[in-house]
């Protein structure tokens, strides 16, 4: 294990690099010139000139790159053209909201999915199946903004229960942290675990048929014990892979759902310094989000190894 754990941090290196380059060489693609955004409307050519030499960005581009990769590997990401502020302090504000949605939310999406797509499977053909099957194009074809909209409508200002929008860290108080975040979360936990519930029933239904689960019922097994030990268990490493990349897409900020419900989380961190050429909050975003997929994948490999005992060897 640790051999294996070894290797895919190796490999991890020169996926990072190349990464870090692609968001480089694309950054400079943005149209605009952050210099005369930041001098204002008057843009005087000494306080302009004064920017560029200040931001390095005078400097050829690879010259820029380099400095930029020494502070990355030093925590340093830079500095909000914009706001002033170092980028790594954006990210540390930011990230925590969003990672406390995207947890709420594929934890919805793993309690929703996989025990629907089990279910599905087991009682094929019967109306848990339908009923399963239509979860699932329901989940699938609700777009996310309509359904926050009605979440609102309905607990919000029919019933009252929850706060229609904003934000409470969970430091300050837990309870009004989770009344805030647990309509966005589910929201997009919805459309997940749709899509889980469809992996997990044809992984299941594949899994069922195979030899090895004939065996266990012809042995006398309860089928209790077939599904859950048997079945389940080698069903489920598709279902890894899938819930790791998800994970991975709603940390990298949910755009929409934020915005309705105005959580100041990732995705409208990567909007804003967009719309604003901040580069260097653009290129400590990316690289953040980067860094997250690929690390959850990593995660996602040593789980395979956890869950089916063929892959030890």
């Amino acid at each position: 294990m640790l051999n294996f754990l070894a290797r895919r941090i190796v490999q991890l290196i020169p996926t990072l690099f190349f990464v870090s380059i692609l968001i480089f060489s694309l950054q400079q693609l943005l149209p605009g010139d952050p210099a005369l955004v930041m001098a204002g409307e008057e843009r005087d050519p000494d306080v302009i000139a004064q920017i560029r030499q200040q931001y390095r960005l005078d400097q050829p581009v690879p010259v820029q790159y380099v400095y930029w990769v020494k502070g990355v590997l030093s925590g340093d990401f830079g500095e909000s053209l914009r706001n002033k502020v170092p980028v790594r302090e954006l990210i540390a504000q930011k990230l925590p909201v969003t990672m406390q949605l995207a947890s709420m939310a594929i934890v919805i999406a793993f309690l929703i999915g996989i025990p629907a797509g089990i279910v599905s499977a087991v009682k094929k053909g019967t109306a848990w199946d339908y009923g399963a099957n239509f979860f699932a194009l329901w989940g699938i074809s609700t777009p996310n903004f309509w359904l926050g909209i009605m979440l609102i409508f309905l607990f919000s200002i029919q019933l009252g229960w929850l706060p229609a929008s904003g934000y409470v860290p969970p430091t300050e108080n837990f309870r009004a942290s989770i009344a805030s975040t647990i309509m966005p979360a589910f929201v997009l936990g919805n459309a997940i675990a749709a899509i889980l519930m469809r992996h997990t029933r044809s992984a299941m239904l594949q899994v069922l048929e195979s030899d090895y689960v004939r065996t266990a019922r012809a042995k006398g097994l309860l089928e209790r014990s077939v599904i859950l030990k048997h079945a389940m268990r080698n069903a489920l490493t598709p279902v890894i892979t899938l819930g790791a990349l998800e994970l991975g897409t709603l940390l990298s900020g949910a755009v929409l759902t934020e915005q309705i419900f105005s959580i100041p989380g990732f995705g409208k961190l990567i909007v804003d310094a967009v719309f604003n050429r901040d580069y260097a909050v653009v290129q400590g975003v990316v690289l953040t989000t980067a860094t997250i997929y690929i690390t959850l994948n990593l995660i996602a490999d040593v789980a395979y190894v956890l869950v089916n005992p063929r892959l030890r060897a």
